[in-house]
């Protein structure tokens, strides 16, 4: 790889670190060609990026854009690296969970981490955590439904006192 392709590589990093708050470094050395494909094809029906690339050019490109921000990320930049970028923050986890149980292999791809919303979470041990992260419309949609839930029951207990006075209203004619 010449030094300007080297170059070409960290910016098309610099880009997508950029543009996406939310990316998972995965491990995927002991998978098949046709399995990285499938694998491939999980995140683009997910609207997940997955790229792959020489730790080496991540971490050019991570430090970069800001060294002290990704600190936390170098160490798990070794073996085979494939970076998988998501607007949503636990797609990704929900897509290496799926994976595996489809392939029954239930250790690959390995999560190395995951950069969510400015939070390092190291180690494969983290995967069943990611996958329960709520996103922002789970959380909206939470509140609203708890600000709902007093105003219905006010509602009811309105509506049943009025059907019990018109009820009232009705034996006394």
């Amino acid at each position: 790889m010449t030094k300007q392709q080297k170059n070409e590589v960290i910016e098309v990093l610099k880009e997508k670190f950029s543009q996406y708050n939310n990316f998972y470094i995965t491990d995927t050395e002991s998978l098949t060609v046709a399995q990285v494909g499938s694998l491939r094809k999980a995140c683009f029906d997910k609207q997940v990026e997955m790229k792959v690339a020489k730790n080496t050019l991540i971490k050019k490109a991570l430090e970069s854009l800001d060294s002290e921000k990704y600190a936390g990320i170098y160490d798990s930049l070794h073996n085979v690296t494939a970076l998988m970028f998501s607007e949503n923050p636990k797609e990704p986890a929900v897509i290496i969970s799926s994976f595996r149980k489809a392939n029954n292999n239930g250790e690959k791809p390995t999560l190395k981490a995951a950069f969510i919303n400015g939070d390092v979470y190291a180690g494969d041990n983290q995967l069943k955590a990611l996958t329960q992260i709520k996103t922002k419309n789970e959380l909206i949609g939470e509140v609203i439904g708890l600000l709902q839930s007093p105003a219905k029951r006010v509602l009811a207990a309105l509506l049943h006192h009025h059907e019990k006075q018109a009820g009232t209203a009705t034996a006394a004619e």
